[in-house]
C-alpha cells in the first residue's frame, strides 16, 4: 500500500459543461487552501471551454481531459488513482466552500485512525439559513435522504457525531480506506454512488464524523435538474442495486414490502402537494414518473447478475456481522413519514 505525506489532502471536482459554476468552486478552494493540498479536476469532455479555462486561471490545478463523459463514479475514480494525499475531498462543480471547510475536515477525521470518512454541513446555496444535508439517512428499501434536508439551521446540527456516511458533493476519504475498499462502483454511474461506497466501507469496519462546521453551499439538482425524469431513473435503479449490493438478505427478501410502502407513502404525499412527486404537477407528470421508475426496475434487474457477483466480493472486506449491519442501519434510518414529505 502506498505511503502518503502525513496531512496531504487531494482535491478532487468532475465536470461537465459547467464553467462558471467551476470557476466559483475553484475559487472558493484557493480563497482558503491550506498547505500541502493539490487540486484536481477531471473535465468529462466538456463543450464550454472548462477546461480550458481551468488550465488558464488555475494553472496549478492537475487536468484530466476525458474525450467522453465517464460519469461522476468514474471520473472520480481517475482523480483518486493520480492523488498523491493521504485524504481525498471530493467537491461539486456545483458548491462552494466556506472558509475553514478544508481543515475542519481532516481536524475531524484526524481524531481516529479508524475514521475513513467525513462529511460536511452542506447548505443550499439559494437560501443558506436552509440545510440541504448534514450526513445521510436510509430507508429499508435502500433508498436514501440527506439527514436534515430542507431544514432551517437553527443550530441543531451543530455537534460533532457519527454519521452513516457523507454527501459526495463535499466529502473527505481517508485514501487508506479507499485502497482497501475500492473506489466508486462505476456501474452506479451517478446518484447513490456516494451511498454505496459510504454503507461498503461502514460494513468493512470504518466510521464517519460529521464536522459541523465544515460548510459548503449547495445548488441543489444543478446536475441534471429536478424535474429530469432521468435523475429519477437513476435514483430508484440505484437504490436497488445497492440493496442487492450490500443488505444482509435477511433484509433483502423484504426489500419490496418497503418498497411499496415508500410508494403508497410518497403516493399520498404527492397529493397532498409534499415530496419528491410534487415536482411533477398534474396526471400526465407522475404517469411519466411511474414509467421512468418501472424503465428503472427492469435496468436495475439487467444489472443484478453482475452486483450479486459484486456482493460476493464485499465478503472479503466485510467485518460487521448481519446483526451489527441491522443495528448501523436502524440508528441511522428515516422515518417513511418524513421520506415522503421531503424532495431529493
Amino acid at each position: 500500500m502506498p505511503e502518503y505525506p502525513p496531512g496531504s489532502v487531494s482535491v478532487i471536482l468532475v465536470n461537465l459543461n459547467r464553467l462558471e459554476l467551476l470557476r466559483s468552486a475553484l475559487n472558493s478552494i484557493f480563497h482558503d487552501l491550506r498547505p500541502n493540498t493539490e487540486v484536481i479536476v477531471v473535465d468529462n469532455a466538456s463543450t464550454d471551454g472548462s477546461a480550458d479555462m481551468v488550465a488558464r486561471e488555475f494553472p496549478t490545478v492537475r487536468i484530466v481531459r476525458n474525450t467522453t463523459n465517464k460519469g461522476f463514479c468514474e471520473a472520480n475514480n481517475q482523480g483518486i488513482a493520480i492523488a498523491t494525499g493521504e485524504f481525498i475531498a471530493l467537491l461539486n462543480n456545483d458548491a462552494e466552500a466556506e472558509p475553514g471547510w478544508l481543515d475542519a475536515l481532516v481536524r475531524a477525521i484526524s481524531q481516529s485512525p479508524q475514521t475513513g470518512m467525513a462529511a460536511s454541513k452542506v447548505l443550499v446555496w439559494e437560501d443558506p439559513r436552509r440545510l440541504d444535508k448534514v450526513g445521510h439517512l436510509i430507508f429499508f428499501d435502500g433508498q436514501n435522504r440527506g439527514r436534515g434536508s430542507g431544514e432551517i439551521d437553527n443550530g441543531q446540527y451543530d455537534t460533532m457525531e457519527d454519521v452513516l456516511w457523507p454527501d459526495g458533493c463535499a466529502a473527505l476519504y481517508r485514501h487508506r480506506m479507499l485502497d482497501e475498499i475500492g473506489g466508486f462502483d462505476e456501474d452506479f454511474f451517478a446518484y447513490a454512488d456516494d451511498a454505496e461506497l459510504g454503507l461498503r466501507a461502514r460494513l468493512a469496519g470504518w466510521s464517519c464524523i460529521y464536522a459541523p462546521s465544515a460548510v459548503v453551499r449547495h445548488h441543489r439538482g444543478a446536475t441534471l435538474g429536478v424535474r429530469s425524469l432521468r435523475r429519477v431513473e437513476l435514483i430508484e435503479r440505484n437504490r436497488v442495486l445497492l440493496a442487492a449490493k450490500l443488505f444482509p438478505w435477511s433484509l433483502l427478501w423484504l426489500n419490496g414490502v418497503f418498497y411499496l410502502a415508500r410508494l403508497a407513502a410518497g403516493l399520498w404525499a404527492g397529493l397532498m402537494g409534499r415530496g419528491e412527486i410534487s415536482r411533477f404537477p398534474g396526471w400526465k407528470n407522475k404517469f411519466l414518473v411511474a414509467k421512468s421508475m418501472i424503465r428503472a426496475d427492469l435496468e436495475a434487474l439487467s444489472l443484478l447478475p453482475k452486483i450479486l457477483r459484486k456482493r460476493k466480493a464485499i465478503r472479503r472486506i466485510r467485518k460487521l456481522s448481519t446483526m451489527q449491519i441491522f443495528h448501523l442501519l436502524w440508528r441511522h434510518r428515516i422515518s417513511l413519514k418524513v421520506l415522503s414529505q421531503q424532495s431529493i
